[in-house]
């Protein structure tokens, strides 16, 4: 399990609130945005089923792969969102905040990249 630095982040440590609650990139279609997870929360159970029931080892990668692709796809969609939300209001105001969010989206990015 990777620990992520929560300064590097801007995520607030537990119990504490996060720095940047409020209306975010992904508000606006947060709806969908549940669907989707709940759709990919299925594929997952789907695979436990399929564990469980001891299917064939190619046709649980498949499904792996299925819901990894769906994850990647969420998480891009996420980022575009964070990008024309939250980075263009920082665009707006420029300085240190502009620089900021640049920073934690490119460190998102990275990570994206690495899983």
């Amino acid at each position: 399990m990777t620990t992520i630095d929560t300064h590097e982040t801007g995520a607030a440590r537990p119990g504490e609130p996060h720095p940047h609650a409020g209306v975010h990139g992904y508000s606006a279609q947060k709806d969908a945005h549940l669907k989707r997870l709940r759709r990919i929360e299925g594929q997952i159970r789907g695979l436990q089923r399929m564990v469980d029931e001891d299917t064939y080892c190619i046709d649980v990668l498949t499904q792996v792969s299925a819901s990894t692709k769906a994850l990647q796809s969420f998480a891009l969609s996420l980022l575009e969102e964070h990008l024309r939300h939250c980075v263009a209001a920082a665009a707006e105001e420029g300085g240190a905040e502009l620089d900021a969010k640049v920073a934690e989206a490119t460190a998102a990015i990275g990570r994206l990249l690495r899983s």
